[in-house]
């Protein structure tokens, strides 16, 4: 696992990054630390906060209103989805990489893509010159 992505559970944790810190955060499941790895940045990070939890929201207001038989409130859950996916393009945008639903329509259609930004990568440790 990463060092930027220890980095960013300490910042979770509101703590320095350090032995202690690493050794409980390999505890957080894969897919957390894949999410924390695509989400580096602190406004990236927050926006994401916000917009996951408007999108599902969202949904959830739709099943809600559609069981109630309230079709003149369409427009709730759809201000809510624009919003929530507008702050995580927002997000994407600033970091520097694709959302996850258009790496998977990219990787479906065989184009390239950015998972996690070029300026989070890990590059290889440098060979000394001889």
């Amino acid at each position: 696992m990463g060092a930027c992505v220890r980095e960013n559970r300490a910042f979770l944790a509101g703590r320095r990054c350090d032995a202690k810190i690493a050794r409980v955060t390999r505890r957080v499941p894969t897919w957390l630390a894949n999410w924390l790895q695509r989400h580096q940045t602190g406004v990236s990070f927050w926006l994401h906060v916000v917009g996951i939890p408007l999108t599902i929201a969202a949904a959830v207001l739709a099943l809600y209103q559609l069981w109630l038989w309230r079709w003149d409130l369409w427009w709730r859950p759809a201000l809510l989805l624009s919003v929530g996916y507008a702050l995580q393009l927002s997000g994407h945008m600033y970091e520097g990489n694709d959302m996850g639903e258009v790496v998977l329509v990219k990787r479906l259609l065989g184009r390239p893509y950015v998972a996690i930004s070029p300026r989070f990568q890990e590059s290889p440790p440098e060979e000394p010159q001889t």
